[in-house]
This record gives structure tokens, sequence and C-alpha cells, in this order.
């Protein structure tokens, strides 16, 4: 596959319709229970009394904090991308020639979901504002940095277990597994460990496999380029995410009525940080031969 095929129209179409979809649903529900006091009898988070972010809250919507909820829907719109490229090549996986992840599509399935489950977590948060939703919405942000941990390591791995001559066993099955599993004990123990210090760790960990991934053994048709500016790209958008997040703890970042706030701003931008990480690991050119892309190299 070259890196510089294009994404087919209709998988934008199926993103972004199915953000639309997203939009008028959740428009009709939060206007629905507008004014109903949905949470009051949910238990409250430590933000709804004393709120870490600038954005008014309205106490008594489904949606009570607007901006920081509907910017959730970021991550989804990356999650569905990821669920509709996985789509795209299961459909071509048997004719062309790709790297780790095309020739994977489980692993885009894998990205997408994690990503949509972070969009689902945070938005039931910044709705609600619940310890519950804290809860989730913490445990949610490390799924999709598993799921690129996941892809990095499988880029590494052999495709298949050998069982001696009873077969082959993949092993994606394998790190989708490990992914769900690390994803439901970081949210199980959300409460004994600090966001604070395990986030950041996982954030290095994927850095880390970038830098390496981002000097194959070998590369075609200036592969290494065309990563090295999705790498760019979200690098930029996470420095951009992380200045934007502190101004609105520091209240510098406009109002609390402000249509745009600073922690939405975290969102999108983040969002769009996962989604370069995943066009990365898409963008390097392998003629595959054999079933993983680094035993083909030697095919060039």
């Amino acid at each position: 596959m070259n890196q510089r095929d294009t994404v087919p129209i209709w998988v934008h179409s199926v993103a972004w319709g199915g953000l639309l979809m997203m939009i008028i649903l959740l428009g009709l529900v939060s206007e629905s229970y507008r004014g109903q006091g949905f949470w009051q009898a949910w238990v409250e988070s430590h933000e709804y009394r004393r709120p870490g972010y600038s954005e008014r809250i309205h106490a008594d919507d489904l949606f009570r904090t607007r901006a920081n909820t509907w910017s959730n829907l970021a991550y989804v719109l990356v999650g569905f991308y990821g669920f509709a490229l996985a789509f795209h090549d299961r459909q071509r996986s048997s004719s062309v020639a790709g790297n780790y992840l095309v020739c994977t599509p489980a692993m885009s399935l894998l990205f997408g979901a994690a990503c949509s489950y972070l969009g689902l977590g945070s938005g039931l948060f910044h709705a609600s504002l619940t310890r519950w939703g804290q809860q989730l919405d913490v445990g949610s942000m490390y799924a999709p940095l598993l799921a690129c941990i996941a892809i990095s390591v499988g880029r590494y791995c052999p495709t298949h277990f050998r069982l001696g001559r009873v077969g082959r066993i993949p092993v994606w099955p394998l790190l989708a597994s490990s992914v769900v599993l690390a994803a439901y004990l970081l949210y199980r123990y959300k409460w004994s460990m600090s966001s604070g210090q395990v986030l950041p760790l996982h954030i290095l960990i994927v850095v880390v496999f970038a830098v390496v991934d981002c000097v194959p053994y070998r590369t075609r048709n200036g592969s290494r380029t065309f990563m090295r500016r999705w790498l760019l790209v979200g690098f930029v958008a996470l420095v951009l995410a992380v200045l934007f997040r502190q101004l609105d703890v520091a209240r510098k970042f406009g109002t609390p009525e402000s249509l745009i706030q600073g922690h939405a701003l975290w969102h999108v931008l983040t969002a769009l940080a996962l989604g370069s990480m995943y066009m990365y690991y898409r963008s390097e050119g392998y003629r595959v031969e054999s079933s993983h892309p680094i035993e083909s190299q030697t095919s060039d």
C-alpha cells in the first residue's frame, strides 16, 4: 500500500454522518430533560461543588456543563473513523499490501472502540458531574493510549503463534484482550491511583514507541517523511491541549458563559492527537508479502 492512498469518501461520510446523528439524538434528549434535575439523586463528584474548570454549571439540566460535554464528540468522531477504516481494510486485505495496522483491521476496531469509550466516559462525567461519571471519565482516558501501545507492540510481534502441526493462532486477540483487561483494571481501581502519574506514564510509553517506530529498518516512497508529519501534528495538538486546559484551570481562558471553553479545546485537541497517532501508524508503507511488515522488509 502506498502511504499516499487517500481515505475513501464513504469513510468520511460514515464518520461525519454518524457524528451528525449523535448530535441530533443528544440534542433532542438534552432538550427533553432540560431543567428537570435528572442527576439530583446521583452521588456528586467534588467537581460539582468545587469546579476545577471555569464553565458555568447548569445544575438542573441533563448537560450540566455544555461545551465540556459536547466537545467529547470529537473522540467519538475519531472512533467512527477507526470503525469505518477497519471495515475498509477488511474489504481489501486480501488484495492489497499494507502495514501492520492496515493488515490487521481488528486493531482499528479496538482503537475505534477505545476512542468511543473515552467520548462516552468523559462526556458522561461533564454532563453529570457525578462520582461514578468521574470514575468512568478517568478510567476511559487510558483506553486509546493502551490501544496505541498494543498497535506498536503488534508491529514487532509475529502475527501468529505456531502450534506445531495443529496450525496457527493470531496474536491480535491476545493484544486486544490485554487492552480490555488493563482498561477495566484502571477503571476498577481508579480511586487507588493518581491519574496525574498514571496518565503521563501511558503518554510517555506511546511517545517512546512512536519515536522508535519513526526510524524503521527500511522505508519506501518517503514513508518516513509522512510518519514524521503525523507525529508532529499529534505533538503540537497535545501541547496546545495542555496549554488551553491549564489556562482554563487558572480561569484565564474566556468566561464561564463562553461558548468555547479551554477544557473543551483540550477534548478536541487531544482527539486530534489520537487521530494523528492512528494515521501515523497507517502512514508507513511496506510491501507485505509475508504475514508481518517486519518480515517483509527484505523483499523490497
